[in-house]
């Protein structure tokens, strides 16, 4: 396979993650309790945020003459399922939401970081991702700053 198609592949790869964090975040809407109506807000901005990430990525790829996936990720859907059934036994309480978004946080950080090792980046495609990666580390860490201020049920 020659170095396009892998950055493409890449690229599409972060692509699906940002999907699942759109599927994530919008799960975690639904599961949220009237009392916890401080948390739309940022998990609106997080999908907003997803969606801004992937058109940039979405540029790259057509700049390099490929498609960009519209998916998500096969171990996304299966950690989708696993919320579910968690929730069915834990309820849905602000601080298991809260621990379920981290998780999909932590996800985005590795699967960026996995794309950051990769020889095939040109300069400009790593200092993108770098920054995204970055953004998604402060999201992270919001996330992770909410879920302390919780309780566990």
């Amino acid at each position: 396979m020659n170095n396009t198609n892998e950055t493409i592949e890449i690229l599409n790869d972060l692509i699906e993650i940002h999907n699942d964090r759109i599927v994530g975040y919008e799960k975690a809407l639904k599961e949220l309790k009237d009392e916890d109506a401080d948390l739309r807000p940022v998990f609106t901005k997080f999908i907003g945020q997803s969606h801004n990430l992937k058109l940039a990525l979405g540029t790259e790829i057509q700049v390099l003459g490929g498609d960009i996936e519209s998916g998500t990720t096969t171990s996304g859907k299966l950690y989708r399922a696993w919320m579910d059934i968690k929730a069915a036994f834990t309820g849905h309480n602000t601080h298991t939401v809260l621990e379920n978004v981290e998780y999909g946080e932590d996800a985005a950080q590795k699967a960026y970081q996995k794309a950051l090792e990769s020889e095939y980046l040109s300069a400009n495609l790593r200092s993108i991702l770098t920054a995204q990666k970055q953004q998604l580390r402060e999201a992270h860490d919001e996330v992770k700053s909410l879920r302390d201020e919780q309780q566990p049920a």
